[in-house]
């Protein structure tokens, strides 16, 4: 049938809806929805990896591929350094450049490398804002309740107390670079409930928040002259002859030659892992997300945690084909949105956390109630003419500028028809083990952003994505600038290299895969 045909179904019972009963979970019902229908409980989809930190945990074949694949550096390469600076910061998205902003403001030398350019990155693409109690009704507290709930009671209380406590502070820190926030009709900062949370919290920039995040930090990075490399992939990590890192071989990509840097400390801000297409699921994902860090630091001896859990969030594009994947913003559901399945029916509460979301739509869709588009995918209805019916002509315009847009490059007036969404792989719940200052277990290795794990625990909330980044981005700026100042240079070897190839040669891994990867399968080869 005509997708136009089958969108009547919503207009149709829109009002029937809006007088309807939701059903409400128990905490039995949630955890026996969960492990049914979420991708994290699919055993065929999981292996246990063979070597390393990690040895016997499982994750997903993808990652643990990745993780015992083979690093692309020689076993004789020439380690003369290019550069040397104090601290070399690898990942060129909001936790990168907020850890090169504050360690250059401690008076270090840094160099930001990045696979593409400064700002592609995941950071660009959230859309729904970032979470930070600044009302008089909410409180850091409440804010690390919600979070600890919706990570199952499974995130680090240390990480996570560090996080909601200096939130305000960062909100005072992006406003004073220059971040646009929305603010109410006093003037003041205005802020909206998210998915998971019992207090609105959320400070937004329309519904391209992380993108005006990343615009400003992007300014400050070449405003204050940071040494910049762009198209400069980390391929590999340096150590001394006690296993500290010391620097990292480069890949310029322009020319296929190998730099190293030689630097007394090093973060990690890589993001995470959804160009994997883990389970073959379609991503929100950048280009570069392909999990590099978690590679490179564990080869380093890294432990990493949580690495069998992944966030799929609730509202994926299925329909046009060209927006696959794409996100169509959470805030849509803040602002009142209904999830409508094939019958008309809610079938959820749109405001509940992700994990519980994204199983209740595919439960609808494996149970026969979703909608099927002629290429053969599969979702259900966002209502997002529901938001004008109920605010008026031209609210979405107003509050969802970048969504309007998104759909209208194909056709589609999103105030009038609703979208057709499914869950779409979009964040990596777990990482590279860290303290609260962003140190993993391997000395003067540094790592913030999605590339490290604990604070999130088995779900993420809403918003709290882009102040992890800027917490822990400053946290690891500031605590490598200083031991960059306590230290000297480091001797440079790749001796961690060596004993990684035994060790997987002793496990009987040799299928070679390289790795990290850098770019997705699909990618052009030339």
């Amino acid at each position: 049938m005509d997708i136009h045909a089958l969108q009547e179904i919503v207009h149709k019972t829109r009002d029937e809806r809006r007088k309807q009963t939701l059903p409400k979970y128990s905490p039995a019902e949630r955890d026996t929805l969960i492990k049914k229908y979420h991708p994290d409980f699919r055993e065929s989809a999981y292996r246990p990896i063979k070597f390393g930190p990690n040895k016997g945990e499982s994750t997903v074949r993808e990652l643990a591929t990745l993780l015992e694949g083979e690093s692309p550096v020689p076993a004789d390469l020439d380690l003369t350094p290019a550069h040397a600076v104090d601290v070399l910061v690898i990942g060129g998205g909001g936790a990168g450049c907020a850890a090169a902003l504050h360690a250059h403001a401690q008076g270090a030398e840094v160099l930001l490398a990045t696979k593409l350019r400064l700002g592609d990155s995941n950071t660009v693409m959230a859309q729904g804002g970032i979470q930070i109690a600044i009302t008089k009704e909410d409180s850091p507290i409440q804010h690390f309740l919600d979070t600890l709930k919706g990570g199952h009671m499974k995130n680090d209380h240390q990480l996570l107390k560090v996080m909601v406590e200096e939130g305000p502070s960062v909100a005072q820190w992006l406003l004073g670079l220059g971040v646009l926030f929305d603010r109410d009709s006093d003037g003041n900062l205005h802020v909206k409930k998210g998915g998971g949370s019992s207090k609105p919290r959320l400070l937004t920039c329309s519904d391209y928040t992380g993108l005006e995040i990343m615009r400003v930090l992007k300014d400050e990075v070449l405003n204050q002259k940071i040494q910049l490399m762009e198209f400069s992939a980390a391929v590999e990590l340096l150590s001394d002859e006690n296993g500290a890192c010391t620097g990292a071989v480069l890949r310029d990509l322009d020319n296929k030659r190998f730099v190293v840097v030689a630097a007394k400390t090093v973060i990690l801000a890589t993001g995470g892992i959804g160009r994997l297409h883990i389970q073959g699921f379609p991503t929100s994902n950048h280009y570069g997300a392909t999990g590099d860090g978690l590679a490179l630091a564990y080869r380093m001896g890294a432990k990493l945690l949580q690495v069998d859990t992944f966030q799929y969030h609730p509202s994926g594009a299925v329909y046009p084909e060209q927006l696959i994947g794409a996100l169509v913003t959470e805030g849509i559901r803040s602002e009142g949105g209904h999830l409508v399945n094939a019958k008309g029916e809610r079938f959820v509460n749109e405001l509940d956390t992700r994990d519980v979301v994204s199983s209740s739509i595919i439960r609808e869709c494996e149970e026969g109630r979703g909608i099927r588009t002629m290429s053969g995918r599969i979702g259900v209805w966002l209502d997002t003419p529901l938001l004008e019916v109920e605010q008026g002509p031209g609210t979405l315009e107003k509050h969802f500028p970048a969504m309007v847009r998104q759909y209208k490059r194909y056709a589609i007036d999103i105030s009038k028809d609703p979208v057709l969404i499914y869950p779409t792989l979009h964040y990596q719940n777990g990482g590279v083990q860290i303290d609260v200052n962003g140190e993993s277990g391997v000395r003067q290795l540094f790592v913030a952003g999605e590339t490290s794990g604990g604070l999130h625990g088995r779900n993420r909330l809403m918003g709290n994505s882009l102040l992890d980044l800027m917490v822990y981005g400053k946290r690891a700026g500031t605590t490598a600038a200083a031991r960059a100042k306590s230290i000297s240079q480091g001797k440079l070897t790749i001796q961690h290299v060596a004993r990684f190839r035994a060790e997987s040669r002793k496990h009987g891994v040799s299928d070679g895969i390289p790795s990290p990867m850098l770019f997705p399968a699909y990618s052009r080869k030339e």
